[in-house]
């Protein structure tokens, strides 16, 4: 008898034994499963496709009648709608700057975040981040190259084209000592002449914020390479006067 209770105890340990580890088997795989969940990478879109993409997609097309400008550029037109947003608010003015972005980056952005969004005009702001870069690449003559190229694409899809001479810039606080500023001013030379050849409108944004060292004014700059609340205003002025050029 004694023997039957110690074989049905022995079963039923047993029994248990085996539940506990297929239970313990079957959470350690859910806990696996769980933390092999793929976040999805975005290290193939090197131009940030996915900055802009729904924002887009919500967007749809043009009403009629309205005359939409897109200002293409990196963080200073990023920035311009996170500090002064009532510029952009009940117009139809699309910001799509992405901080840190080289001109290479917004002709592989021209496409979806100009074109595809069928704007009456295009404001192209490109060259500072790379002449800022450290990959020892970049000349002006590329920079050229690609605003060429966002020209082109334009021009075949009927999109009036405001070129940009860039903001003066001094030095640059994460890239100190590269002596940027005559680097900037041929750039322009070469933005203001190509604009010439090719009936394009020149938004001159070095003139008004150059000081005497070709940096850009203390009172319009947060830190000599970004515009403060009073540099956008400057900004907008002169952007104003270039839509209605434009759109006319």
């Amino acid at each position: 008898m004694n023997q039957k209770i110690t074989l049905l105890i022995a079963l039923g340990l047993l029994f248990n034994i085996s539940s506990y580890a297929q239970q313990n088997n079957a959470d350690s795989l859910n806990n696996k499963q769980a933390s092999t969940v793929v976040k999805e990478d975005f290290k193939d879109d090197w131009a940030a496709l996915s900055h802009y993409a729904n924002e887009n997609k919500a967007l749809g097309d043009p009403k009629p009648g309205e005359k939409r400008v897109v200002f293409l550029g990196s963080s200073i037109f990023e920035f311009w709608k996170a500090k002064v947003p009532e510029f952009f608010n009940g117009r139809p003015y699309l910001d799509r700057g992405i901080s840190g972005q080289i001109s290479p980056q917004l002709l592989i952005r021209f496409r979806q975040d100009v074109i595809d969004l069928k704007p009456k005009a295009v404001i192209i702001l490109a060259g500072s981040n790379d002449i800022s870069g450290n990959t020892g690449h970049v000349t002006n003559e590329r920079i050229m190259d690609n605003i060429k190229s966002m020209v082109e694409l334009a021009k075949l899809h009927q999109i009036k084209v405001i070129l940009c001479a860039y903001l003066p810039v001094f030095d640059y606080p994460w890239r100190k000592g590269i002596e940027p500023a005559p680097k900037i001013m041929a750039l322009n030379k070469l933005i203001k002449a190509y604009a010439a050849e090719n009936n394009l409108i020149l938004l001159d944004y070095f003139t008004p914020f150059a000081d005497e060292r070709n940096g850009q004014k203390a009172e319009l700059t947060t830190d000599g390479v970004h515009p403060n609340v009073a540099g956008y205003k400057v900004m907008a002025g002169v952007t104003e006067q270039a839509i209605s050029k434009a759109l006319k």
